[in-house]
């Protein structure tokens, strides 16, 4: 439920239901002694199924073998993975130890590794051997040499002092300097149950548990900080709006890495006791059908563009969907059309569709499960129970009147403890009176439902991937050839925006689309590599010098043919 103003686009989210006041470990153990029978997780690609007791027996050893190995309180544990039942593992060991789980995303390569495991401090690393394009114990060795060599018992380099072990899960592919996922947990032997017991009953709800990175507009990504009580309530909330209980059972094929995955999935089924299913280590159209219909899930989750390849896969008819009744649908507007076909042909009649952002842990807005067609693919729904929202003129601060266009701004437990390590980059994010500046425009019409209308940054949302533009930016300025580039997004069939650079050249330079492409490759994850690249003598500016990007993209939109 929420409380409206009665003339200005503020709105207050109201509830019989409190918040939790408890640690992430704690909810857990109280979710295994109520349904410690049930089917808590399975990962189908990996053939492994575990009820809430035997999840917690893994969880608990895992915790163990950390605490043996120096694992401390507000220690950084990185987990650079594709979706697998040792993320989440990791994900509620760390939790039990008060050790910061630093979300690292699969697709980063050389660059955007280094920055994040030295930015967060990261002293552990738990990663995948390799998946698909991405060699991820390469990567680090590129990084990390001396991983090539020696023990696992501590590992010292200069590129990154702060990494202390490195975790593979993939023994095969483990190098001499890396314990294998098993030889980690060997050590679980050396640490008594009740020195764990101790080491969880000494946290706070308050204290941070999680940096999850975000490109940031001033080109650097920004580790968002959160606590137990961001992320355990947001996905208890989450999950609540869509009525789960413990008779649910949810087909999680969005990553893990994201709040997506780890909070409205993870979270949300271990706050309700549901089930998580994961249909594979990436998103697969017909895995994912094929995990709804064999295990009768009840609950999907994904971007538009997971729907409509599922939606469009050949062997779509095939698949018995019935058990299906909700659902979440984030990251960008639903085509009314695709809409339709989930709710009749996927059976997903409670299908709801949510808004947030990484800052707030994510979820502010969503709509109810019965809110009518038109809500679900026009607007982002309504404010979340124990939230605010206000929107603002981007000039003067003000809340503008309901139906007039003006910057989202959120208060309240959802909202990050800060960026890590980067307290100017928090004051310009959350002001003095703990408001959350989104950068999006939206309206907000008499029933309080939200519709995002544009961005007053000038980020690129790709299938649901977030791109800020001066990050590519800043990273292409790094070769010899270009003496100034400008990255837009340009309208998509596919993935609703794709990243054009427009590129200026140094005087006596060369270089084609082929080459700078090729430049990206290995650097920089695959998503924020350029789709097009035009070569040009100047771009479009003000009489103040200021670049109009505005017209950048209507220029290169009528170009390329993707009016």
């Amino acid at each position: 439920m929420s409380r409206l103003t009665r003339h200005n686009s503020y709105v207050s989210g109201i509830s019989d239901t409190p918040l939790k006041g408890q640690t992430i470990g704690d909810c857990f153990d109280d979710t295994v002694a109520r349904f410690p029978d049930h089917d808590a997780l399975i990962s189908r690609h990996q053939g492994l199924r575990y009820s809430w007791s035997t999840l917690q027996d893994a969880v608990d050893r895992a915790a163990r073998a950390l605490l043996a190995l120096g694992v401390a309180k507000g220690d950084r544990v990185g987990i650079w993975s594709p979706n697998c039942a040792e993320w989440t593992i990791t994900q509620f060991a760390t939790a039990k130890l008060g050790a910061i789980l630093v979300n690292i995303n699969p697709s980063y390569r050389t660059h955007e590794l280094e920055y994040a495991l030295k930015q967060s401090g990261t002293s552990t690393l738990i990663l995948q051997g390799a998946f698909k394009t991405s060699d991820y114990v390469a990567t680090l060795a590129e990084l990390v040499p001396e991983l090539s060599e020696g023990t696992p018992a501590h590992v010292d380099s200069p590129v990154l002092p702060d990494l202390e072990r490195v975790i593979c899960l993939d023994a095969e592919r483990a190098l001499p300097g890396m314990y294998t996922w098993e030889g980690m947990l060997a050590y679980a032997d050396e640490v008594p149950a009740s020195r764990l017991a101790e080491v969880q009953a000494g946290l706070q709800f308050d204290e941070p548990i999680n940096i999850q990175y975000t490109s940031g507009t001033t080109g650097a990504p920004k580790g968002a900080t959160l606590s137990h009580h961001n992320i355990l309530n947001n996905g208890f909330f989450v999950a609540r709006t869509m009525g789960l209980s413990e008779a649910d059972r949810m087909v999680i094929p969005v990553p893990l890495y994201h709040c997506f995955g780890m909070v409205m999935g993870n979270l949300g089924c271990m706050t309700h006791g549901a089930a998580m299913i994961y249909p594979g280590d990436g998103f697969d159209p017909h895995a994912t059908l094929q995990s709804v219909a064999e295990e009768r899930a009840t609950a999907l989750y994904g971007v538009p563009t997971m729907f409509i390849a599922e939606l469009e896969h050949p062997e779509f008819e095939t698949f018995d969907l019935s058990s299906l009744r909700t659902g979440v649908m984030a990251g960008s507007i639903c085509p009314i059309e695709v809409m339709r076909r989930v709710i009749d042909q996927m059976h997903m009649e409670g299908v709801t569709i949510c808004y947030g952002m990484t800052e707030t842990s994510p979820v502010s807005l969503q709509t109810q499960t019965d809110a009518p067609l038109d809500k679900r693919v026009t607007t982002v729904g309504t404010i979340h129970p124990h939230l605010e929202v206000k929107l603002v003129s981007p000039d003067s601060g003000a809340v503008v009147p309901r139906g007039e266009t003006g910057e989202l701004c959120t208060r309240g437990y959802s909202v990050m403890l800060g960026y890590w390590n980067n307290e100017e980059a928090t004051d310009k994010a959350i002001d003095s009176a703990g408001w959350m500046h989104t950068g999006d425009l939206a309206t907000m019409d008499d029933e309080g439902y939200v519709a995002i209308v544009g961005r007053i940054k000038d980020m690129i949302i790709r299938g649901g991937e977030n791109i800020y533009p001066r990050e590519i930016e800043d990273f292409l300025y790094t070769h010899p050839a270009i003496s100034d580039v400008q990255v837009i997004g340009v309208p998509d069939e596919k993935y609703g925006e794709e990243v054009m650079a427009w590129v200026k050249l140094s005087d006596g330079e060369a270089l084609d689309e082929e080459a700078l492409k090729a430049f990206c490759q290995g650097r920089i994850a695959h998503y924020k590599v350029p789709r097009y690249v035009k070569f040009v003598d100047e771009f479009p500016m003000t009489v103040t010098g200021k670049i109009q990007k505005f017209k950048m993209r209507e220029e290169a939109t009528h170009e390329l043919g993707l009016d």
